[in-house]
């Protein structure tokens, strides 16, 4: 399977690498949302505004998470996810996941290692690629005789 991602480029015009998927709302709807592919982030965590989108109420479940902007409030939330693979298939994660409860803790919803570390994950910007490679799909490393 593989799962195709882009280079997005932010309102800071820097271009990071996304994939888009859905998560389910409080009410079954599913929420459209860009997630950066963090191969260092050890868990997908929702932006606060993904969080307000999905309309959970309040949660008692706080977490503190850490990262490079230091320790920011969360909560957690059990939903899904979803993200297409080839021919408009969508493959389901089921979990709890962790929100910011802060705008300016997080711009973008971040798809970590409880996801991504089901898939061979490929960020090439110089190729223009990002994308989740998974069951018979496979990827090769070979030296090119030109230059890139």
């Amino acid at each position: 399977m593989v799962i195709i991602g882009e280079w997005f480029p932010g309102d800071d015009g820097i271009e990071r690498p996304v994939i888009r998927g859905e998560v389910m709302a409080i009410d079954g709807s599913w929420v459209s949302v860009p997630f950066l592919v963090d191969t260092g982030a050890d868990r997908t965590v929702f932006s606060a505004a993904t969080l307000a989108a999905l309309q959970f109420p309040p949660s008692t479940t706080h977490e503190r998470l850490g990262g490079l902007g230091g320790v920011v409030a969360s909560v957690i939330i059990d939903t899904q996810v979803r993200l297409a693979h080839e021919r408009d298939k969508r493959l389901l994660f089921r979990g709890r996941y962790a929100a910011v409860t802060e705008l300016e803790a997080l711009d973008f919803s971040v798809l970590g290692r409880d996801v991504t570390g089901l898939f061979a994950v490929i960020v090439d910007k110089p190729s223009n690629l990002v994308c989740l490679l998974g069951q018979r799909h496979g990827y090769r490393i070979e030296e090119r005789s030109e230059g890139l």
